[in-house]
């Protein structure tokens, strides 16, 4: 028998999860074969370990949702249990990150896909809108396998091109300069090392932060690299990145092909490479979709909406 507690403080969220009249936690209960329940502002888990262990990702995926939206909907509590038990496609362990008890699980079919290509692949490339878990899972996943020691660094790199400014315009030292882009990757980082040992892990240089100019001359053995807005990147920028991979690596690219900031001439090296790297062992390909949007529900309307304005778009007659 096994046993975990998720400390909710605000119980305002413990009711959302549980749903109204309890049905979110019935459904739990009954779907994963554990005893669960709320004291002393905190969520209360019980049952075999590897039950234990699903439910405690859902419950705290099924809490970020409440954080981020106020509410859980049934279908949410649906198709996180769905991808828990395997019964809409081949089962997905969670991962398990770095603070006790927590563990994240996939929200969609298409993350799920997502982390089976990370775990069996040396290079994964996605392609996915804003909010779909691309650089969230990626993280995760490099903080299980450093947790586990089957790497022994993560890297996190950005390239420093945001709507057509660049580094040197910006005020400040470097490491002020580079901040503003590394932030989004730090953020996804918070969500599983407290922080004071991701401080030491970032001065001990096992966690690195870096913009992609300065990959230029590395090898990396052993390490989680993660390239997030990639579609930001040259196709030179591409390829060197690529060929910076050492044995015992993985690497895993990702950004929104849609949401290009490079100058209109200039090829997305994230669309170069997954047209070349199509079919080429050990390189896997994903492609997320509105439905893998785990943000605000608004944001999947958002970018349906620019999407059927993108095809009207292409449709329609060019003038003479």
């Amino acid at each position: 028998m096994s046993r975990t507690s998720i400390a909710v403080v605000d119980s305002k969220r413990i009711l959302a999860i549980f749903g109204p009249r309890d049905q979110h936690l019935r459904r739990i209960r009954s779907a994963l074969g554990v005893g669960v329940s709320a004291r002393d502002d905190s969520i209360h888990i019980e049952g075999d370990e590897p039950a234990v262990l699903r439910a405690t990702a859902v419950i705290e995926e099924l809490d970020r949702i409440a954080r981020e939206q106020g509410s859980v909907a049934l279908e949410d509590v649906a198709q996180l249990l769905s991808i828990a038990t395997g019964q809409s496609a081949e089962p997905v362990e969670p991962i398990e990150v770095q603070r006790p008890g927590r563990a994240v699980v996939p929200r969609s079919p298409g993350q799920a896909a997502y982390v089976r290509a990370i775990r069996n692949n040396d290079v994964v490339l996605c392609a996915g809108p804003a909010g779909s878990g691309k650089t969230f899972l990626a993280v995760a996943l490099a903080v299980s396998m450093l947790r586990s020691e089957q790497v022994r660094k993560i890297v996190l790199v950005r390239p420093a091109v945001e709507a057509g400014e660049s580094l040197g315009y910006l005020p400040g030292a470097l490491q002020a300069k580079i901040n503003p882009y590394l932030r989004p990757l730090l953020a996804a980082l918070r969500e599983m090392i407290d922080f004071e040992q991701l401080n030491r892990l970032s001065e001990q240089e096992v966690v690195e932060m870096i913009p992609l100019a300065y990959m230029r001359g590395r090898t990396l053995n052993n390490a989680f690299i993660i390239l997030d807005e990639a579609q930001n990147t040259t196709v030179s920028q591409m390829k060197m990145f690529l060929t910076r991979l050492g044995n015992g690596s993985k690497m895993v690219i990702s950004g929104d092909t849609t949401q290009v900031d490079l100058p209109a001439n200039r090829t997305s090296g994230l669309v170069d490479a997954m047209r070349r790297l199509e079919g080429v062992p050990g390189c896997a390909q994903v492609r997320l979709a509105g439905e893998d949007i785990v943000r605000h529900p608004l944001v999947q309307r958002i970018v349906a909406a620019y999407d059927d304005a993108g095809h009207q778009e292409q449709r329609r007659p060019s003038r003479p």
